[in-house]
């Protein structure tokens, strides 16, 4: 059944066009994830469905048994109050409160929107501010919804487990594609090879239709002249046969251009260049381990943060620090930033992102604040700003006018272009869409420094990190695994007892053996060296066997 139908819908914000819609059908079962880059009109076209904002031409239609529900990523839910049930259902409080934390409000507004839910949901970025159990919840609930819904969200995992149709906002115009997001991108890559190979074949067929008529024409301007050893009525004869020979050549040559004109233009498609960040030698850290925290602790009050927990952090090793929202993974940045407890190489120089983004100058512009302290020339500074989707005069743009979008990439663009070895991001993903939360990933894949980051996105995790810092129970938990390995090994279903056994054993094996290594790095006794050189070769031989 069809519930919505738009046609030449167009919505402006004053000369800006902001949608400029064809047309697009929304049918009964469609899970529908909306994606495009900041701006583009995706929570326009939700407010726009909902009644909320009025569009300036087109028609809109909308099935009289559809009841549409719309659930808000700002403001506060339309009841305060929800039901036990969907408050259990949700882990959250059944009253609304302002002082709630943000994952607790978006769980309530959510909670709230399923109890008073409609036949067609229209849901604004579900998992903002929620950890990674929360996006696990929020997940699950929508998998198992059986209705319709729209939901705009930059949580790539969530739309690929939740959404059977991506729609894609892009300059205005929609275009709906079949399959969850990661066909979405297989679809979106087979079509730029397609327009890619549609370009080489329009260019060829131009170069062989412009050789052919150079050719030509060069025959014709051949024509007219006769050989010199004819007689006077031979050249005559020579000239008349040549003059319809040349207008024949040059009607021809003629028709060629015409060919030419008429042939279907095809651009070529863009592809931006994977950019590498390299450390400099002379900065290049020489220790094997960077960070060495051993029995640490950190209370506030009675709330125990650490208790005698221990963890290592290798030179060039990229990690991901988990844990649940309030289990102490700014508490541990915070510690290392400030050498609490930790030691630190000397050789280790450190540069900080953080959700404040307090490194910017509010009076600069944008390329006078990455330039600010940037090792690198300002050619590389501005290709740097341009893969991150600031470009042109945009970088003369004073940092006052900017969106928290393009705060979050001008900040990471400042901390990559200074002298640092080792990179700490603590939450990057916040306020990025999924085409910048993409650069940015792929510039941390190319960066060949070490790398310690906290998110809460899955897919951002397990492109990046290859290596896990877990917190838990006070303690933390080094994983030499991608969090997709770890979240295998974790939910294994029915190990016998041996194989569990094994399981651990392995686990344990690699955390003492990496203790064995930071305590080998630092010894000055050579014998005591030499002793636990001896417990190291054991472990691994052990390690090994059980491989």
């Amino acid at each position: 059944m069809l519930k919505i139908n738009m046609k030449n819908i167009k919505k402006y914000y004053g000369a800006r066009l902001v949608l400029d819609i064809e047309e697009l059908k929304i049918y009964e079962g469609n899970k529908i994830g909306v994606v495009g880059v900041n701006g583009a009109g995706k929570t326009t076209l939700l407010e726009i469905i909902a009644g909320l904002i009025d569009f300036d031409s087109g028609d809109l239609s909308i099935d009289s048994n559809t009841n549409i529900k719309y659930i808000s990523q700002l403001g506060e839910p339309e009841n305060r109050i929800i039901n036990g049930k969907y408050a259990s259902i949700f882990k959250v409080k059944d009253k609304w409160n302002v002082n709630m934390s943000g994952g607790e409000k978006t769980r309530f507004k959510l909670a709230e929107g399923f109890e008073n839910q409609g036949s067609l949901m229209l849901v604004d970025e579900p998992t903002s501010n929620l950890d990674m159990k929360g996006i696990e919840l929020i997940t699950n609930i929508f998998k198992e919804y059986g209705d319709t819904f729209l939901v705009v969200s930059h949580d790539r995992s969530f739309l690929d487990r939740t959404c059977n149709k991506i729609l894609e906002i892009e300059n205005g115009k929609v275009k709906l594609y079949n399959g969850n997001y990661s066909k979405y991108i297989k679809l979106k890559e087979e079509e730029i090879s397609r327009k890619e190979f549609e370009y080489e074949e329009y260019i060829k067929e131009k170069r062989r239709l412009m050789n052919i008529k150079r050719n030509i024409e060069i025959k014709s301007s051949k024509t007219t002249n006769a050989p010199s050893r004819m007689g006077n009525s031979e050249v005559r004869l020579h000239k008349m046969g040549g003059q319809n020979a040349k207008k024949n050549l040059d009607n021809f040559a003629k028709s060629i251009e015409s060919r030419i004109e008429h042939l279907e233009v095809k651009e070529k498609p863009t592809r931006e260049d994977i950019i590498r960040i390299k450390i400099l030698d002379s900065s290049k850290p020489h220790s094997k381990i960077l960070v060495l925290g051993k029995d640490i602790n950190k209370s506030y009050g009675e709330n125990i943060i650490f208790k005698n927990a221990h963890f290592n952090i290798y030179n060039g090793k990229k990690i991901a620090l988990i844990g649940p929202n309030g289990s102490g993974k700014t508490t541990l940045i915070n510690m290392i930033l400030k050498g609490e407890g930790i030691k630190i190489s000397e050789s280790v120089r450190i540069g900080y992102f953080s959700q404040s983004m307090n490194i910017l100058n509010e009076e600069k512009t944008i390329l006078e604040n990455v330039m600010e302290k940037s090792i690198h020339d300002e050619n590389f500074a501005r290709l740097i700003l341009a893969r991150l989707l600031i470009k042109g005069d945009k970088v003369h743009e004073n940092l006052k006018v900017l969106s928290g979008g393009e705060r979050v990439r001008v900040s990471f663009a400042k901390i990559m272009l200074e002298d640092i070895n080792f990179l700490i991001l603590d939450e990057p993903t916040n306020y990025l869409d999924i085409n910048s939360l993409e650069v940015i990933e792929e510039l941390l894949k190319n960066y060949n420094g070490t790398i310690l980051l906290v998110s809460h996105d899955r897919r951002f995790i397990e492109n990046i990190a290859d290596e896990l810092l877990i917190i838990e129970n006070t303690k933390l938990k080094s994983f030499k695994l991608t969090y997709g390995e770890y979240l295998r090994l974790k939910d294994k279903p029915k190990l016998n007892g041996d194989e569990k056994r094994i399981q651990e054993r392995k686990m344990v094996l690699r955390t003492e053996i990496s203790e064995l290594i930071g305590k080998i790095s630092l010894e000055k006794d050579e014998d005591y060296k030499k002793e636990l050189d001896k417990k190291y070769q054991e472990k691994l031989k052990e390690l090994r066997d059980l491989s």
